[in-house]
């Protein structure tokens, strides 16, 4: 390979760099603008990108209202008006302890992680590996700041905003 040609590959290689990289997870707000604004609380939805867990991308609900969607290793929040929250996310399958219920006051931030288990409900296949269903299941857990923080900092972010229409109160 001459030096010429190298160059010329290198080039290349570093524009590429510099253009698809940007196009990674964008990062959530950190420091002051990760609080919520003066007299709102905040809600965080979150979800590692597991490797066996379900790619399915189900609704995230407040109070019965469609608040985002679930996305695998992203997160987002919304931003409420001080409450009581019934925080649930759609699924198949119905077990205890899927949904959760906050009292939130004016700058409480919570951090509700969604949960897959895929194989909660499966059969078919006749046991020779073929065919086959399973479906998805999902639960909303509650963690601390400081393990939900560092999941969220490496998640794709997918916004956060106010929810104060269409919210039914429980």
């Amino acid at each position: 390979m001459s030096p010429h040609s190298l160059f010329r590959w290198l080039i290349a290689s570093c524009a590429s760099v510099l253009l698809l990289g940007p196009a990674g997870a964008a990062s959530p707000p950190s420091g002051q603008a990760a609080a919520p604004p003066p007299g709102m609380a905040r809600i965080w939805f979150y979800r590692a990108m597991e490797p066996y867990s379900s790619l399915a991308t189900p609704f995230v609900r407040l109070n019965g209202a469609v608040a985002g969607v679930s996305q695998p290793g992203g997160s987002s929040y919304r931003d409420v008006p001080p409450g009581h929250y019934h925080l649930s996310v759609d699924s198949y399958g119905v077990d205890f302890g899927q949904t959760r219920d906050v009292d939130l006051g004016p700058g409480a931030q919570v951090f509700a992680k969604v949960v897959s288990d895929d194989h909660w409900i499966e059969g078919g296949g006749g046991g020779r590996g073929g065919g086959g269903y399973h479906r998805d299941t999902f639960y909303v857990w509650l963690y601390p700041v400081e393990a939900a923080w560092p999941v969220i900092a490496q998640s794709w972010f997918y916004g956060g905003g106010s929810l104060t229409a269409a919210l039914p109160s429980y």
